[in-house]
């Protein structure tokens, strides 16, 4: 369903949760291996503004990944989100477990994810979006396909739709440019 109609804007307007996968969603899903054995990751800046914007509008912000890395966490904290889990190995439960502890409801989540880990909890929530370059599968699920490959915008792409369809994206709100 990759469209900019209104008509299609509609299916943000009940979003209050966002959950996001990092590689490939946050990340453009490369890694570059450094002589010392590190594994270097890139986020894109404008993903980073639109992170903190939705969490100063007070929507909850959740990442769920199966990778770990503490420059990742790092950078997320720094962003202001503070419901983090990486390392997952099963992140359908954990995404019923935070239903239940944060009282959300699976209608009004978006969950974007790019690959095959994330398509139990695609299938469970009110809008499954996913970045351009996502695999086959998830495509098939989604709500909406962004038009931004993962790691290149897609995260700001979401959350700057359901911002703007409920009159929130222009906002007096200083933000970093972390």
């Amino acid at each position: 369903m990759n469209g900019e109609t209104n008509s299609n804007l509609q299916i943000f307007k009940a979003i209050t949760t966002f959950v996001f996968d990092v590689d490939g969603v946050l990340t453009n899903g490369h890694l570059l291996i450094m002589p010392n054995g590190h594994f270097v990751r890139q986020m894109n800046i404008k993903d980073g503004y639109a992170l903190q914007l939705a969490i100063k509008q007070n929507y909850q912000v959740i990442i769920i990944s199966g990778g770990t890395s503490l420059e990742i966490e790092k950078r997320l904290k720094l962003l202001g989100i503070s419901h983090i889990y990486l390392g997952v190995k099963n992140k359908k439960a954990l995404l019923f477990e935070l239903c239940n502890q944060l009282h959300l409801e699976l209608s009004t989540i978006l969950y974007m994810g790019d690959d095959m880990p994330d398509y139990s909890c695609m299938q469970q929530v009110g809008l499954a979006a996913c970045p351009n370059d996502a695999c086959f599968d998830i495509k098939e699920i989604s709500n909406y396909w962004s038009p931004y490959n993962g790691g290149e915008g897609c995260v700001r792409d979401v959350i700057e739709k359901v911002l703007k369809i409920q009159n929130l994206w222009h906002n007096e709100t200083k933000l970093s440019s972390i």
